[in-house]
Parts: structure tokens; sequence; C-alpha cells
């Protein structure tokens, strides 16, 4: 472990999460406690519907927790954050605007002159120059994201927040999409919580492991990715890394069977 990788920069205390519902309350997470150290790449997986998403939600200021905080650098978040950055799995380009004020949007939301030298260099490194003036509807999936990442990045957030950002996206664009996100976090530093679905995605590119439980979400295991980077896509096809996926799968599907055990006991 380096130097840079032991502050913490992001902290998860005691958080529960209950959504009112209907039928009844839905226990979404139950006392989840994490820290993301500054620097980081840390990957959260787990069952569908284990409430990953609600936690990084709420890591963003985008969800009131029932119990417990989130806090950056010590400070309680309450609400969104101007040092934290959000992608989804769709990258929520306004139709009606180019790709230029697409990305100038969060600046105009602050009030702020957009950064120009720095979005050309992040247009410049994602391969997007020269498509300014196009519409989201022109651009291809892959391209809307790599426009969303831009976007992002282009406030210089202190942590980005990733919730399945390549999920839609076909297996091939996908691959290209984990390398330019594995340079861009090589480049910059900056703190990433990523979640995810595909345990292989998790494996190429985390730091960290987080493997959460069946709902209600909790941690059930905590997983170092020790392997050197930068990490080829080839790597995915290695006995070792096979290996890691299998155990990480193993203990998810038990953690399912636990579930299902329970609910029909209940």
């Amino acid at each position: 472990m380096t130097a840079e990788h032991t502050k913490t920069k992001l902290s998860v205390t005691g958080a529960s999460k209950y959504y009112q519902t209907k039928t009844g309350a839905v226990h979404a997470l139950d006392d989840v406690s994490l820290e993301v150290r500054e620097g980081e790449f840390l990957c959260i997986i787990g069952p569908s519907g284990c409430g990953k998403t609600t936690l990084l939600w709420s890591m963003a200021g985008l969800h009131d927790l029932s119990s417990g905080r989130v806090a950056i650098d010590g400070e309680v978040i309450t609400k969104p954050h101007p040092q934290i950055a959000m992608i989804f799995q769709d990258a929520n380009l306004l139709p009606w605007r180019n790709l230029e004020k697409n990305i100038e949007l969060p600046f105009e939301l602050k009030g702020t002159k957009p950064d120009r030298a720095r979005i050309d260099k992040l247009l410049d490194r994602v391969g997007l120059v020269g498509f300014g003036n196009k519409h989201p509807r022109e651009l291809s999936g892959g391209m809307q994201q790599r426009a969303s990442i831009v976007r992002s990045l282009a406030v210089d957030p202190s942590v980005l927040l990733m919730d399945e950002p390549f999920g839609a996206l076909d297996a091939f664009t996908r691959d290209e999409m984990n390398l330019l996100i594995q340079e861009i976090w090589m480049e910059t530093g900056k703190t990433i919580a990523f979640v995810t679905h595909s345990i292989p995605e998790a494996i190429f590119l985390a730091d960290r492991i987080v493997v959460m439980s069946a709902r209600p979400g909790r941690i059930a295991s905590i997983y170092n990715v020790d392997i050197p980077r930068p990490r080829p896509v080839s790597i995915q096809t290695e006995p070792d890394f096979i290996a890691r996926v299998m155990e990480i799968k193993t203990r998810i599907d038990n953690q399912r069977g636990q579930q299902e055990d329970h609910s029909s006991v209940a």
C-alpha cells in the first residue's frame, strides 16, 4: 500500500437506509461503514438489489440516509458537494444541447466561467476534438459516455463516483472505456468509487473491491487487488485473473443462496 492511499478521503459511517413504499418499508442498507482512501480506485459489487446504487448516491449527497453519515475530508455531506462528481449509466446529456454546451452545464449551474483550456485538454484526451457542435443523437453510446466523463472532470472534482457507467455499452466499447478510465485515473490521481455488476470489470479497475451482501446491503468482504498497473485487457484471460473472478463470484452466489433460504423461512 502506497502512502497516498492511506489517507481517508470519503468515509461512510453506520449508513442505513429505508425506503417507504405502498407495500411497506424496504430496508436497502444496514449499518454500512466504509473508507475510500485518497487517490484509490474502489469498486463496489454485489447481488442485484443489494443497495450498491443507494450507497453511491448517498455518498454523492443525492440520497438522505435513514441513519449514519457520509463525510469528505471530515466534512459531513448533506447535499451535492462541489468536490464530488457523479457519472451515471446513462450519459444524461441534454438532447437539445450540443456536446460543448452539455460539458459547460456544470459551470453554468455554478455561475462560473467554463475552463476552456481544461475542457479542450480533456476533449483531446478522450478523442472528442471536433465534435463540439454535435448533439447527443449524433454520437455513439461510447462517445456520449466520453462526453459525460469530460463534463464531470471539467470542474476538477477530487472524487469521482461512477454508477455502472459502462453497463449499457457493447463488450468492445466497454473494454475501450475501461482502459480510458484506468489511464485517466493514473494520470489525474482522482479518488474513484465505481459501482459495477461485472466482477471482471471490478478486478481490472480496482485497488480494492467491496463485496456487498444481498439486501439489506451490508459489507460482506473487501478484496485487495494487487495486480500491477497499467493492466491490459488481455489480463482477463490469464488463469490468476479467472481464479479471482471465480472466488468473488462464489462468495456472491453463496450470499444470494443465503438470502433465498431466509426468504423461504420467512
